[in-house]
């Protein structure tokens, strides 16, 4: 499956962003499909996550802001980003894995960048 993240751009703090992970290939609802996002100089950090069943996992430092939600119609996952943090400024990717956790397809990142 291919993955292309969209979506990001630059927001003032307290702002919001809905990112995009539009699939094609295969159908991502076969997936447990993830976001990521690595900041400069840090490791890449789990953020949150959409099983095959539907059922969602955040990290705790998203959980209450963010949201993860499929469209299987659109084969496309979304991560809708509330209340953004200058914290929250990272590169953002998604990742289809055949379990949670999985990265078995990378897409490319967005960049988030929240200004202070």
């Amino acid at each position: 499956v291919q993955l292309q993240a969209s979506g990001g751009g630059l927001v003032q703090a307290g702002g919001s962003l809905r990112l995009s992970c539009a699939g094609s290939g295969r159908t991502i609802s076969d997936y447990f499909m993830h976001w990521f996002r690595q900041a400069p100089g840090k490791e890449r950090q789990f953020v949150a996550a959409i099983r095959p069943s539907g059922t969602t996992a955040y990290s705790d430092s998203v959980k209450g802001r963010f949201t993860i939600s499929r469209d299987n119609a659109r084969n496309t996952v979304y991560l809708q980003m509330n209340s953004l943090k200058p914290e929250d400024t990272a590169l953002y990717s998604c990742a289809a894995g055949v379990r949670f956790g999985a990265q078995n397809y990378r897409g490319q990142g967005t960049l988030v960048t929240v200004s202070s």
